[in-house]
Parts: C-alpha cells; structure tokens; sequence
C-alpha cells in the first residue's frame, strides 16, 4: 500500500495540480474564437450562429461561481473540486464530438458548470493547505495559467484548427484532466466549512443575475455590430443588482457572498483597486491581435507569433515575482509596477508597420511581464490577512471579480476602439489613430488606479514576506 503523503508534499505539489486544471479552464475561454469559422463550416451554420455558445459557456460560470464556496463547505472541497474536473473534461469530450449548434450550446453550458467549482474551489484548496511563508510562490504558480491562457490561446487555436481538426481544442483537455483527477484522490483532503448554514437563495438568485447582466453585456459590447446602448444597459442592470446582493447580504445571518471580507484592507485593494487594473491591463489581449490584423495586414497565425513575446513576458516574470515582493512589498511593487504597465500599455499604441521589430517586440514582452507582476501581486495579496474562517467566501468574491472584470476588460477595449473610430470621422475598418486612442485609454484606466495602491499601508502582505501566520 502507497505511503499516504505528508503535509509538506501536498503543499508542494497541490499548486502545481491546481495550476492544470486553472489552464484547462482558461485555455478553453479564449482558444475557442480562432475555431469558429471552422465550427461554423463543420455545422453548416454562420459563425454567428455559434456565438451562443461562447456566451452560454461564460454565463453559466457568471451563475454557479458564486455558489461553489457554499457547495465546498458542504460537501468537502475535494468531492467538488474531482466532481468539477469530471464535469469539465465529460463537457470536453461533448464539445469535441458536437455536430450541431444545439448540442454544443448544451455542452459548453455543461463545461461551464464545471469550470465554475473548478476555479474557485482548487484557490481554496491551496489557500487552506499552504503555508503563510509558502503562499506567495503558491500563488504565483496558480496565476500564470490566467495571465498566460488569454495570450497562448488564439495561437495555439490557429495552429489547431490550421493543421488538425478544431474538435482537438477541446479533446486535449481529456488526458489532462484524467492525469489532474488521479492526483487529486491522491493529494487533497476533503475539507469541509461551516457546512450547516443554508443556502442563501435570494443571494444565489440575484448574484447570479448580476454577474449574467454584466458578463453579457460585456460580451454584447465587444461585437462590431452590436447596439451599444442595449450592451451599456445590461452592464449597468448588472450594477445595479449587484447593489442589492449587497444589500440583502447584510440582512441575512448566512450570506452567499460576504462582504464583511472588503472590510480587511489588504483584500479590499485587489477586489476594488485591483478591479480597475485588470479591465485597463485586459483589454490588450483584445486590442492587440486587432492591431496587428487589421493595422499591420497581418494573418492571424502571424499576429498570434507576435503575441507569443507577451507570453514570454508573463511567464518570464513568474521565477522573479515572489523574490522582488519579498524584497521591495506589495505595496511599492503594485505602485511603480502598475504605473509601468499603463505607459507600456499606451505605448502599444504608437506601434505601426513601420516600427522595428524589435521594438514592437519589447514593448510587447514589457507589457506581458508587468501584467504578470500586477496579476500574481494581487492574487497573493488577497489573502494575506483573511482569517481562516473566511477563505471560503473569501475565494467565492475574488473568483466573481475576476471573472468579470475579464469580460470588462474585453468590453472596454471595444468600446474605446469604437469611440476612436467616432472620434476620427468613422469608417468601415480601424486605423491605425483608432487603435491608438483605444491604448491612450486602457493605459490612462491602469494608471488610474495606482492612487488606489497608494493608500495602502507600508507592510501589507508582511505576514506572507516574514512567513509569519
């Protein structure tokens, strides 16, 4: 009979676990545009048609994220985190073998579902499992599928579809996810929260609605020919129901989402703050490959070459970021890094055909690598000074934040896109002028929100630099 691992080998291994199947979910939200037009030929159908089921994949996370800390604490994190990699891969699979937009819609609702527990709930599963001396480099290995997949994935979906069939973008995920869940039985324990409260319906009712108006909406925003009123409506409908999950939150005994965590000042920053950087930081993954399609008259297996020194930057920085927090703190690397990343940011925006290679190349790596810096910062930060009570929703709200504000980010750069457009006497296809102005604006977004890290104490985050708990 194998040796049941210690609690330093499950500590070691477990971010690495969970890093793999964060990749698997991630890779999937972003590598599935570059398929279209092959799935939609494969149909017989118009590559709208197959927009439903894009957009049913991102609601039914917007639905069920918001629950998995409740269904964590109740049923153990283990049964829930094997129980979304089963769904997940099973979806997988479906989406692979679909032959019609009804029944991938169906599956891509099922693989959402799984996404949903599978996010949330391995962050906690690290989070409970790591030491404090231990939880920034744990961190950092869990972020970089998120900063990485968004970059990563419209190449590697070109290459796929390009050179083998588009139903491999989703059939890779089986090995993964059977090699992932034979280690997980293995590794994690199956930990349970306070598991008696009940379920707070009215909050499941209404985030769920929130987080669906707003990742729609988003979603609606960042298509060419889709009314901007109608999206902008939707984002603010969202808004608005999220006021009232808050507000019902603080009138019932067990709320599904707990806000009283935004009162500890380290996590406030990455929700709020952070909130700001990530949709100003994320609307270049959207603005980027349009650049070079559309205003260098690149193909898009060439653009996705380009984007690849993004890519090097992310994961380039991931060795160095737990060394400089350690030395400089969060709060002085999370100011001079983000302010970095709004001036590279906008410095995209001066690229043109003409600019040396080189160049471009730089400015494209330097950018990738302060996204992976702010990211991973505030993915550790945020549960610097959580108490162990609270991980749970704690994880829950983290997860909905960032899940949405990558739609917002994807919103926002399509809006200011479309608003440089107006502004420059409107055309059939972007200039180069459009482009810039839609950069000047998501790195004017970034920087703004360096006054938010400017307020936090000298030593945030100290307990996870000295190791102490």
């Amino acid at each position: 009979m194998n040796a049941i691992p210690s609690q330093d080998a499950r500590s070691r291994w477990l971010p690495y676990i969970v890093a793999a199947t964060f990749f698997m979910e991630y890779l999937d939200s972003t590598i599935v545009a570059t398929a279209l037009p092959r799935m939609a030929e494969s149909f017989g159908v118009g590559v709208n048609a197959l927009s439903l089921g894009v957009t049913a994949y991102m609601l039914a996370l917007a639905v069920f994220i918001p629950v998995s800390g409740w269904i964590a604490d109740r049923y153990g994190s283990r049964s829930v985190y094997a129980s979304a990699i089963v769904v997940f891969t099973l979806a997988s699979v479906l989406c692979g073998l679909c032959n019609d937009t009804a029944s991938f819609t169906a599956a891509r609702v099922l693989q959402g579902m799984g996404g949903a527990m599978m996010v949330p709930v391995g962050r906690l599963i690290v989070v409970r499992n790591t030491e404090k001396s231990r939880l920034m480099a744990a961190i950092s290995t869990i972020t970089w599928p998120a900063i990485a997949a968004p970059v990563i994935g419209p190449p590697l979906g070109g290459f796929i579809t390009t050179y083998a069939s588009w139903r491999w973008i989703f059939l890779i995920n089986v090995p993964l996810g059977l090699a992932v869940l034979a280690v997980v039985f293995r590794l994690v324990r199956n930990e349970r929260g306070d598991g008696g409260k009940p379920l707070d319906w009215i909050g499941f009712l209404l985030s769920g609605l929130a987080l669906t108006a707003v990742m729609y909406g988003t979603e609606l925003a960042s298509q060419e020919d889709a009314p901007v009123g109608f999206a902008l409506a939707l984002i603010a409908l969202g808004v608005g129901l999220g006021y009232l999950v808050w507000w019902q939150s603080r009138r019932t005994p067990h709320p599904l989402i707990d806000y009283s965590t935004l009162q500890v000042p380290s996590y406030s920053v990455t929700v709020i703050t952070g909130s700001v950087s990530r949709i100003g930081i994320g609307a270049v993954p959207y603005l980027l490959p349009l650049l070079f399609q559309i205003g260098f008259g690149l193909n898009a297996f060439q653009s996705g070459l380009l984007l690849l020194a993004s890519a090097i930057g992310n994961f380039g920085m991931k060795a160095l970021t737990t060394p400089i927090l350690s030395r400089f703190g969060f709060r002085n690397v999370a100011v001079v890094n983000v302010a970095l990343a709004g001036v590279f940011i906008a410095a995209c925006g001066w690229l043109t055909p003409a600019t040396p290679l080189t160049l471009s190349l730089a400015v494209v790596f330097l950018y990738g690598v302060t996204r992976s810096m702010q990211f991973s910062t505030l993915a550790t930060l945020a549960y610097a000074d959580i108490p162990p009570q609270q991980m749970s929703t704690a994880s829950t709200l983290w997860s909905a934040a960032q899940q949405m504000t990558i739609g917002m980010g994807i919103a926002f750069g399509a809006l200011a896109l479309r608003a440089g457009n107006w502004l420059h006497g409107g055309g059939m296809q972007f200039s180069l002028a459009d482009f810039r102005f839609a950069f000047v604006c998501a790195g004017v977004l970034t920087l703004v929100s360096v006054f938010g890290y400017v307020g936090m104490a000298r030593d945030a985050g100290s307990g996870l630099r000295t190791g102490k708990a």
